[in-house]
């Protein structure tokens, strides 16, 4: 029976990193079933099946770290990126003892652990503060801004990392029969923070939004959290029997924290708009046509090859049947009611009349670069 401030439960149900540090015992807490290790140059590997998922998720950050900073000028960008590279830092530690390259034996194993939980917790701290952005608490970006986030971060790290150390060697009063700090921060802050950073985006999106489309990536999110620690904390042993030891909840654990990621990157992505001013990408510019051809034009003759005609630099004319905005009310763009047709000769003398006419059109036309 699961009770509070135990890990005992817990680590007999899925293999953490912090179980081999718990307990009344010197072994630590060992799970009732765990996926099969792989030998490796006379070294075991362990979770092999979740260790590739994170370096699936190593190399899925580094994309989604890159496409943030490429946004200049969305809002919030600086602050997100902080949290992915807390992530990124997070799956580095939890490749390293998951995976037994660090012994559990190690001397320096419980501080690689106790690295991985304060980064844990940072991380979650920094993804509730971003919640706090769109609401323009402090203008983003800025040096109070940043600094906020990096400062409390590591302090929120800092308390994790001294908590988790002084429990493992059981400083003054912290006990790692019953650790219940280390329980409270992990289980009860870090859902905390998840789940303030959830509302505060669903405030944000209900009452700022017009459409209402990215509730359903942060739903997604929050749907994928939920199941992963689902199946990691009580289900993990009854996978890792029906599969006979081949997989067990870290894997399926792993999976849902990375798709839980994706989908608040997804959502940030579809909340920010750039500046098309200041992109970098390879888009077109869109040109607006300001003035009206009329009837009497002497170049209304060409409005209507302009609908289908691509200009010089490849800009595309304006469909003729669009709207256009004159003296308050909306005009349709008027289209040449019949062809006049000419001999060769006629049509040779109006083009070098026009030719001057037609220069002059076209630096005002095609606005400069």
């Amino acid at each position: 029976m699961y009770r509070f401030g135990y890990y005992d439960e817990i680590c007999s149900t899925v293999q953490m990193a912090a179980c081999p540090l718990l307990g009344d015992n010197q072994v630590g807490y060992e799970p009732s079933c765990y996926a099969r290790n792989i030998e490796v140059r006379n070294s075991l590997i362990f979770q092999t099946a979740a260790l590739i998922i994170d370096i699936i998720a190593l190399f899925m950050t580094i994309i989604m770290i890159f496409h943030i900073r490429s946004k200049y000028t969305a809002v919030g960008r600086k602050e997100m990126v902080m949290f992915f590279y807390l992530y990124f830092l997070m799956t580095i530690l939890d490749f390293i003892t998951i995976s037994g390259i660090i012994p559990i034996s190690s001397v320096v194993y419980p501080y690689f652990v106790a690295g991985y939980l304060g980064l844990t917790s940072a991380m979650c701290w920094c993804l509730m503060l971003n919640g706090f952005i769109g609401f323009q608490w402090s203008e983003d970006g800025t040096a109070l801004s940043l600094w906020t986030f990096r400062l409390s971060s590591l302090l929120i790290f800092g308390l994790m990392y001294f908590i988790s150390i002084a429990t493992f060697k059981e400083v003054g009063s912290f006990d790692k029969g019953h650790p219940i700090g280390l329980f409270i921060l992990y289980f009860i802050f870090n859902p905390f923070c998840l789940a303030v950073y959830v509302v505060l985006q669903i405030i944000l999106v209900v009452n700022t939004l017009d459409e209402y489309w990215p509730l359903g990536n942060i739903c997604f999110a929050l749907v994928f959290f939920i199941i992963g620690q689902v199946i990691q904390i009580f289900l993990s042993d009854k996978i890792c029997n029906a599969i006979k030891h081949y997989v067990d909840g870290v894997f399926f654990g792993t999976i849902c924290t990375l798709l839980s990621v994706m989908m608040i990157y997804k959502y940030w992505d579809s909340i920010t708009k750039e500046d098309l001013e200041f992109s970098v990408g390879g888009k077109g510019n869109v040109w607006e046509v300001k003035e009206l051809l009329h009837e009497d034009d002497e170049f209304a003759p060409y409005a209507g090859q302009a609908a289908n005609t691509i200009g010089h630099s490849g800009v595309a004319f304006a469909n003729t049947n669009s709207y256009y905005g004159g003296g308050g009310q909306q005009q349709q763009a008027y289209m040449p009611q019949q062809q006049q047709y000419a001999t060769p000769q006629q049509q040779q003398q109006q083009q070098h009349q026009l030719q001057p006419q037609q220069q002059q059109y076209q630096q005002q036309a095609y606005p400069p670069y």
